[in-house]
């Protein structure tokens, strides 16, 4: 089995370093497997059953809008469940503060810059995720696995690159964002937006109407393909299309929260995350089946009351602070996984990939991945993959924090801040700011408020060893690198 292999870990090209990986990876599976048949009090899947995989994807909610994280004007009952029930990850990040390029990350195990995906690719863009690169459905498709993908893609929206090319057998959603369509408040040249079913589109400008059907669309779907595939092994990714803007609560839901609009389609996904977790218990499938739920990003604040909340943290959607990083990440799998138990450790998005691999006894891509597997931490605590992990946050090309520990270095780079929000679907204003060269401490200064680098020289220069390291492996355009490991998006053929 290939390791994953963090940047940063050891020098960005040291085979040896590979190996000493490998070999650590061994030993930590070794320890957890003691850990479990000493203690007793968790037990993985017997090795004649493959667990199923649901991943559900949020857009835009951010790390105040869960019930247990302090969401306010409306409630998640399902979502806290979740957590009471399972892990609760408090330090969960994606790659970056942009669609594309976190869902990228989702399907992949890989920085988006390492596999060149930024931003929010719309119509206009010619090109898709490589197809050398393999998706969390091509690692599980071999081993007997029904897939499917419903919600939005944002990976390629042209026939050759939606998911029924990357590995799954059924797919019914948007190609990209709900807001690239001709009723976007500040754009005017959006053609139609399509709704596609498999690589077929039924509904080539989709309209309010259907974008309020779209959550229980997605819903209905998600729950029929498990009636279907209940007694086989079953990947399913349900990825909504809200919270992000523009809202479209489902009838039933409209009013329905204190908050308003993005209450109401919370509360909605709320609600369809407990069909969809009451369809796999029905079956008797719960402790077969390990449930995440996340956010591809932060909330986006310009949009002020259609907009969510980063609760404690600072900034927002399309900016490396915390606000725009950090999301709430949820998992479930009765029997294996300690219910009620919060992670503080670094996990990512990143790191989906090598855990689904351990839990489903897949081998990894042989191209090479960043995240890492989280199995011995979240079945064993065995703290090993995950201790003092740096992890590396790119907005763009332009790598702008590196986390390791309690300790996050903000590099020097111009970010957006808002002017004054929005309100009602349309957005209010962004100004440019500057930072330098900072230094937080996160377990004391979760708001990022307080610069203590000057307090803290040598901690600076080991994150800024590490920050060179990552340039040298997938480039930053602030100081002009060229990554030598960074592969290429996928052009379209015609």
């Amino acid at each position: 089995m290939k390791s994953s292999n963090p940047i940063g870990e050891r020098p960005v090209l040291s085979v040896p370093g590979a190996a000493r990986r490998r070999r650590r990876s061994l030993v930590a599976a070794t320890v957890v497997l003691m850990l479990v048949a000493l203690t007793g009090a968790i037990s993985p899947v017997a090795s004649n059953e493959l667990p199923n995989i649901v991943v559900i994807v949020a857009d835009d909610q951010g790390y105040g809008d869960i019930g247990v994280q302090g969401a306010v004007g409306f409630r998640t009952p399902n979502l806290d469940r979740l957590a009471s029930e399972g892990v609760r990850f408090d330090s969960f990040y994606v790659s970056q503060a942009v669609c594309g390029a976190s869902r990228a990350s989702i399907m992949t195990g890989c920085y988006a810059n390492r596999i060149s995906w930024h931003g929010a690719p719309g119509p206009a863009s010619r090109q898709g995720l490589h197809h050398d690169e393999t998706t969390l459905a091509e690692l599980l498709r071999p081993a007997g696995y029904a897939t499917a993908f419903y919600g939005k893609w944002h990976l390629g929206h042209l026939p050759e690159f939606l998911p029924t090319t990357q590995g799954f057998d059924e797919y019914y959603g948007l190609p990209y964002s709900n807001d690239m369509w001709p009723q976007h408040p500040t754009a005017t040249d959006f053609p139609g937006l399509p709704l596609i079913d498999g690589t077929t589109v039924i509904d080539p400008s989709v309209d309010e109407h259907e974008q309020s059907r779209l959550t229980e669309a997605y819903t209905r779907r998600a729950i029929d393909f498990i009636d279907r595939q209940r007694d086989r092994p079953f990947l399913l990714m349900v990825e909504y299309a809200m919270p992000h803007v523009p809202l479209f609560p489902g009838r039933a839901f409209v009013g329905s929260s204190e908050q308003g609009a993005y209450g109401d389609v919370i509360q909605e996904i709320d609600a369809s995350v407990g069909r969809i977790v009451d369809a796999i218990d029905r079956h008797g499938l719960g402790e077969r089946t390990l449930i995440v739920y996340t956010s591809d990003n932060g909330p986006w604040l310009s949009y002020g009351n259609h907009a969510g909340s980063a609760g404690p943290l600072r900034e927002g959607k399309g900016t490396s602070w915390e606000g725009g990083v950090r999301v709430p990440c949820l998992m479930r799998m009765p029997g294996t996984l300690a219910a009620g138990r919060v992670v503080s450790e670094t996990a990512a998005t990143i790191d989906l990939l090598p855990t689904i691999a351990s839990f489903a006894k897949r081998s990894l891509p042989e191209r090479r991945i960043d995240g890492v597997d989280l199995y011995p931490l979240l079945v064993a605590g065995d703290r090993s993959n995950v201790v003092d992990r740096p992890y590396f946050i790119w907005f763009g090309t332009e790598l702008q924090a590196v986390r390791r520990g309690k300790w996050k270095l903000v590099l020097p780079h111009a970010y957006r801040t808002l002017v004054e929000p929005g309100a009602d679907g349309k957005p209010g204003p962004y100004r440019q700011q500057r930072c330098g060269l900072e230094l937080y401490d996160l377990e004391q200064d979760l708001g990022e408020t307080t610069d203590v680098a000057a307090a803290n020289p040598e901690i600076v220069r080991e994150l800024q060893q590490l920050a060179d390291q990552a340039r040298t492996a997938l480039g930053d355009s602030l100081t002009g690198v060229v990554g030598a490991e960074v592969r290429a998006p996928e052009k379209a053929s015609n």
